[in-house]
């Protein structure tokens, strides 16, 4: 016999996810800001953007012991309303999005129903 399975959110791990991708978001921002010419994000910034997303992603699932591959994934599905919203000229309101999306994916977990019973509230 299964047992019954129950998909829960941890809230920490949201949080935490939130709060690296968000950080390492902005190490990169400042970065490649401070380096690099306007006319450079013009010109790569569609490339660049969504490259500096996914590493960031990558990152964030290697601090946080998070499964890689789920979390790339998520990384994606989170991206698209971003890229969707820069692709209109809202680039900041895309991050504003991207970042909680990105955080709930990261603590949505799948327990034993037993398992779930015996985590605290």
């Amino acid at each position: 016999m299964s047992q019954a399975t129950v998909t829960m959110m941890v809230r920490s791990v949201a949080l935490r996810a939130a709060g690296v991708q968000l950080l390492v978001i902005g190490v990169f921002g400042l970065a490649t800001g401070l380096t690099l010419p306007h006319s450079f994000f013009a010109e790569w910034g569609w490339l660049v953007g969504p490259g500096a997303w996914m590493t960031a992603a990558a990152i964030t699932a290697r601090v946080l012991s998070l499964p890689l591959a789920r979390t790339l994934l998520g990384a994606i599905l989170a991206g698209l309303p971003s890229g969707a919203l820069a692709a209109v000229g809202l680039h900041d309101l895309g991050i504003l999005v991207a970042i909680p999306l990105f955080g709930a994916w990261c603590g949505v977990r799948r327990t034993s129903a037993s398992d779930a019973a015996r985590a605290p509230a």
